[in-house]
């Protein structure tokens, strides 16, 4: 209940920052453009605070936080009197209207740049990608990838970190070859390896791009030891304790070995199965009975417990921190990339490249936000910028009720000479409405199957 809480606050948060960033890109250049802004609304229904401004706008706070609005004066639903024509949208050039419509997007990914710009200044504890467990037989085992060794590029893309990888390769969904150019830890020179995926399969709802490809980042040593054990969980009510350091489970060694008790955990949901420490020189056998939960569409064992882990080479870490220019380049080059991959997966939904499955909704933002505020306020910052562009990009589609919708309208009247006929509008709102619910349909599905 707690976690729910939380995520639910920090969605809220997050949510509410990034639909006034919006809005008010929208509400900023209307006003540079003399059009009268009768209302700036965060949120639907009713309205739980409010405020006029001396040039008559009323700010609103309301109940439902999933969207906002500025409505702004128009002769076309509003009684206008003479005097105010020259302050209607409507009576404003078509470049204007377009400007107007595209500062919410604009907005949001000028936002990203800053969140971006604060998160590279404070600094970012990262860790460089180093290649883990090859598996044999896989797509980089038959490409030769080597273990031990550092991506420092793929495909002619940059990967300073682990996030760097997991963009490029999900980028590259659909291409015949993936080029890997990783070097030696501690050495300069670097060597290309060309992965053949013309028949490379991945289900992101399943496993990670690295897992489908046959490799897994590097991992410090796990001892077979309890480093924690979590309260109220079914390894706390078993008696497991901190400094445990387990033997077998059925009655099976696990030669020391912490992946294989957790693989064999993950085979008892809501069974009891017996599991042998060694505490303090003695032997004990304790019956554990492991919660059911779901992960990746698969129901396994859970235990709450952690192993001790051997510290991370100190080679191996970094702070992923610049100084004031460098952080500026390096904000918008990551927001440009972004924005990029995000279109190019758009295409690839088009094309059936990428499933709809990994379409997300609210409820996976809310999880994504609750978790990055759990790792404190600089995680918080690239998770704001991460779900600031794709709303600007999602603002930006051709779908009639969108930003993106209206622009095409008014290109159209450049190109034309004048609007598009409202009874067309209206069929394209009445299209756009049906597409855009669809698609937040499939999304809340994926995240419901996810739960």
């Amino acid at each position: 209940m707690i976690e729910f809480i939380w995520n639910l606050a920090s969605f809220v948060v997050a949510l509410g920052i990034l639909i006034t960033v919006h809005e008010y890109g929208h509400f900023w250049v209307a006003r540079k453009n003399g059009v009268q802004v009768d209302r700036f609304s965060i949120g639907f229904g009713k309205a739980i605070w409010r405020k006029v401004d001396r040039h008559g706008t009323e700010f609103v706070i309301a109940m439902i936080p999933l969207g906002g609005y500025v409505k702004m004066l128009d002769s076309r639903v509003d009684d206008v009197s003479e005097a105010q024509k020259d302050r209607t949208f409507n009576a404003k050039s078509v470049y204007q209207r377009i400007a107007i419509i595209a500062a919410g997007p604009f907005a949001n990914f000028g936002f990203a740049i800053v969140a971006f710009y604060l998160m590279f200044l404070i600094g970012v504890p990262s860790v460089k990608p180093i290649v883990g467990e090859v598996t044999v037989g896989s797509i980089a085992s038959e490409a030769q990838l080597p273990s031990n060794s550092e991506i420092i590029a793929i495909s002619g893309k940059k990967t300073v970190d682990w996030q760097d990888v997991n963009l490029a390769l999900v980028s590259a969904i659909g291409d015949e070859n993936i080029i890997f150019t990783v070097k030696s830890v501690g050495r300069t020179s670097s060597q290309d390896f060309n992965l053949n995926t013309k028949n490379w399969s991945f289900a992101p709802e399943k496993e990670s791009a690295m897992a489908s490809l046959g490799f897994m980042p590097y991992r410090a040593n796990v001892q077979a030891k309890l480093a924690l054990v979590a309260k109220g969980s079914p390894a706390e009510k078993a008696g497991l304790e901190v400094g445990d350091e387990l033997l077998s489970i059925a009655d099976e060694s696990i030669n020391g070995q912490w992946q294989k008790f957790s693989d064999e955990i993950k085979l008892y949901p809501e069974q009891s199965v017996p599991v042998s420490v060694m505490r303090n020189g003695k032997a004990l056998t304790l019956n554990v009975h492991p919660e059911a939960k779901k992960i990746q569409d698969k129901v396994v064992g859970y235990l709450g417990v952690q192993p001790v882990s051997d510290p991370y080479p100190k080679e191996y870490l970094f702070d992923q921190a610049y100084g004031p220019i460098t952080a500026l380049e390096q904000s918008a080059l990551k927001t440009w990339n972004l924005v990029v991959l995000s279109f190019d997966m758009i295409g690839k939904l088009i094309t059936g490249d990428v499933s709809v499955k990994n379409l997300s909704g609210p409820i996976s933002i809310a999880q994504g936000a609750g978790n990055s505020a759990d790792y404190g306020f600089v995680y918080f910052l690239g998770f704001l910028a991460l779900i600031s562009i794709n709303l600007g990009i999602i603002n930006l589609l051709p779908l009639p009720v969108l930003d993106g919708g209206h622009l095409f309208y008014y290109f159209i009247e450049l190109l034309t000479g004048k609007p598009v006929p409202e009874k067309i509008q209206e069929i394209g709102f009445k299209f756009g409405t049906i597409a855009l619910l669809s698609l937040m349909s499939i999304a809340i599905f994926n995240d419901l199957s996810r739960l």
